[in-house]
């Protein structure tokens, strides 16, 4: 097997993470890939307790091993109401965008010299060693495995989604290894970086009011509005329904 030789970015928005960053820092430990060939940024926002300085530990502790590590701090000002769910149907506008702006301002940030960018979730509890190496090795310039809550269940990450938004890749899983998507999630994202160089970012608005592909009265934002401007620039985003990692059970 050939030697690796892609530049590999990984990029964490975070916000009161703490309880996560042991094992998201064990995870990225345990990758396979080249650490010569792999950078860490990370953006902290808003958070009540102390996840910014629990970030600069840990990416101290790749500092030598890793080509580039970063952590910043960018507070939007946002916080969910109390008393109110995550996923409440009334504030996903106003929570996806500030999201979105994160991811933006971290990409913006962190985007040095790399050919990939991966877009990963602190709170994604489990993939395989050489995941980088698998999905690369897919050769897709957009790129999504399957994360799930547990291994052969439902999907947890809705917003990876073909038309218009009622399969999911959990229901994809007989259609082969490799299967088309409208719109992308970002627990794990893989991405070719000049297409964000070429100008790919997150929405932080609904995205393609008129645009074939969206959702009826949906908000299609952040992950699933670079799906979609994905496929006006002239590129498809794929989806892996049989490689999946797991997600914390909310």
């Amino acid at each position: 097997m050939a030697q690796p030789s892609a530049r590999v970015l990984v990029l964490t928005p975070v916000k009161d993470a703490c309880r996560f960053l042991d094992r998201y820092f064990a995870l990225l430990a345990s990758l396979d890939y080249p650490p010569e060939l792999l950078s860490l940024g990370m953006l902290e926002s808003d958070s009540r307790d102390d996840t910014f300085a629990a970030i600069e530990a840990g990416a101290a502790a790749l500092v030598g091993r890793w080509r580039r590590t970063c952590c910043w701090k960018r507070d939007f000002g946002y916080r969910i109401p109390p008393g109110v769910a995550r996923h409440e149907g009334s504030i996903q506008l106003i929570r996806r965008a500030i999201l979105a702006r994160s991811r933006n301002h971290l990409l913006f940030r962190a985007l040095d010299d790399e050919d990939w960018v991966l877009w990963l979730d602190v709170d994604v509890i489990d993939y395989p060693p050489d995941i980088v190496r698998r999905l690369l090795a897919v050769r897709r310039t957009i790129l999504t495995p399957n994360c799930v809550f547990e291994y052969g269940g439902r999907s947890f990450d809705q917003n990876a989604w073909r038309g218009p938004g009622e399969r999911h890749l959990s229901d994809m899983r007989d259609e082969g290894d490799l299967v088309e998507l409208d719109a992308v999630g970002g627990t794990m994202l893989l991405v070719r970086a000049d297409l964000h160089r070429d100008g790919l970012i997150f929405p932080p608005f609904p995205y393609g009011r008129a645009h074939p592909a969206r959702r009826p009265l949906a908000y299609d934002i952040e992950t699933e509005g670079l799906g979609l401007m994905a496929r006006d620039m002239g590129h498809r985003c794929w989806g892996l329904p049989n490689l999946e990692i797991r997600h914390f059970p909310h």
